[in-house]
């Protein structure tokens, strides 16, 4: 049996050194992370990586639900392919794991309770930027990522993985910048 943690933030800024700590801590011997989005399970190759390499036997454990998906339908579809290569999940923070029935419900009720949570955090976001917006502040997002340097580089003839890795970003937006232009 082995331990395989998962961390995941939603941008680049942000790290995951707290949760690769707190993964390691619990015993995982090999942990995975990205910077990628949980709304959905796009563009997350290495949690793909993980479900792949489990064995029966193996754990995966993230340090709260969210860091798995913020859609439950995302969440129960990742629990069930787990569970398809014999495998475990456990969640840190609540500690909820699928090795009884209990765990299932509780992860259920937890994803639903995720999923509503993103739904309420876009619903003040979009407030904010009306309000924002009204009082002639609002300026857009920060950006991120040089587009100009995603195309040149695409232009050179790199592939989107390549520029993903040089400039720090996911290849799905690298790819949906190459669409956009």
């Amino acid at each position: 049996m082995t331990k395989i943690g998962y961390a995941r933030v939603s941008t680049i800024d942000q790290d995951f050194e707290i949760q690769r700590q707190r993964l390691q801590a619990e015993g995982c011997v090999i942990v995975r992370a990205e910077k990628v989005s949980g709304a959905s399970r796009e563009g997350r190759m290495e949690l793909a990586t993980i479900i792949d390499f489990l064995r029966e036997g193996d754990e995966l454990v993230v340090t709260r639900l969210d860091r798995l998906g913020r859609d439950t339908r995302d969440v129960l579809n990742i629990v069930h392919e787990c569970e398809q290569r014999g495998a475990f999940v456990t969640i840190l923070d609540p500690h909820v794991s699928t090795r009884g029935e209990m765990g299932h419900v509780i992860l259920t009720v937890l994803g639903m309770v995720a999923q509503m949570e993103r739904r309420f955090i876009k619903e003040r976001q979009r407030e904010g930027i009306s309000r924002a917006k009204a009082a002639g502040v609002y300026r857009g997002g920060k950006t991120r990522i040089d587009k100009a340097a995603v195309l040149t580089l695409f232009e050179r003839g790199a592939r989107p993985a390549e520029i993903a890795r040089t400039l720090g970003c996911s290849r799905m937006h690298v790819y949906r910048l190459i669409r956009q232009s």
